[in-house]
């Protein structure tokens, strides 16, 4: 799926829907003993070396900007502020990686 499209309905709306999972098939694979198919999708992961990182809480500011810019940040819709700061990372990090 290259492009997602997000929407809302309701829970009495979603209660409505049908799913696409083929329930009768698992049935008839699990009476028979036939084990699942991974899927593609499923990878090993190892959780010993995981780590538990806390990011530190984003600071307020107040930041003058061009219309233009915020006009086309908000655009995007929301979340425009995250999409600055990435912005403003990714700037940040070339600038470092110049320096070195």
């Amino acid at each position: 799926m290259s492009e997602t499209t997000i929407t809302r309905i309701s829970l009495e709306e979603a209660r409505k829907l049908k799913g696409q999972t083929d329930w009768e098939r698992l049935k008839r694979e699990e009476a028979a003993g036939v084990e699942p198919e991974p899927d593609e999708d499923d990878f090993e992961v190892d959780w010993s070396k995981a780590r538990l990182v806390i990011p530190e809480p984003k600071k307020p500011v107040s930041i003058r900007l061009d219309p233009d810019v915020l006009a086309f940040f908000k655009a995007q819709g929301k979340g425009y502020q995250t999409r600055i700061n990435a912005v403003l990372r990714a700037y940040m990090e070339a600038q470092q990686r110049r320096g070195e």
